[in-house]
């Protein structure tokens, strides 16, 4: 059961928080793009790109509650609940929903809503893109060390 469970804790990884990073990574960029374009032809396309970012982050952030949710079932089979690595990767990986519930989703909102309002232009979008670049690095980055905790587990016992 142990390695049913670990196996499906790292697809859902892969398949769930994959598509997140990559599509949050490419919203910045995608913004950028979209508020150099102003009254280019292709503004609806950028636009209809940036919601297709938004809506893929949306979904597969919910999707990806499956991976703490797996994850916690997987450590109670391996025994390792009280281990510090898995203590500490818990506590990253609250912070790395956290930056994405509370600050990219909203910001790419944020950012989406300006580009529709004509009176506010499109400065206050550029300026939320840099912004998002950095959450989003954040973002990565937790996840990172978070993979980097769960490949090494210091201390890990188990043989799983």
């Amino acid at each position: 059961m142990t390695k049913l469970l670990l196996s499906l804790h790292v697809l859902a990884a892969v398949l769930a928080i994959g598509p997140v990073a990559v599509a949050a990574s490419m919203f910045p960029a995608a913004l950028r793009r979209a508020t150099g374009a102003a009254g280019a032809p292709g503004d609806h396309d950028a636009l209809a790109n940036l919601r297709l970012l938004h809506r893929v982050c949306r979904v597969y952030a919910a999707v990806g509650t499956a991976v703490p949710v797996l994850g916690f079932f997987t450590a109670d089979s391996l025994g390792v609940l009280g281990s510090g690595w898995l203590i500490a990767s818990i506590v990253l990986t609250t912070a790395a929903a956290a930056v994405l519930a509370l600050l990219i989703l909203p910001g790419q909102d944020a950012a989406l809503i300006a580009l529709q309002e004509p009176e506010q232009g499109r400065a206050p979008a550029a300026r939320s893109a840099a912004r998002l670049a950095m959450l989003t690095g954040v973002f990565n980055l937790l996840w990172a060390t978070v993979t980097v905790l769960m490949i090494i587990r210091p201390g890990s016992t188990t043989g799983a």
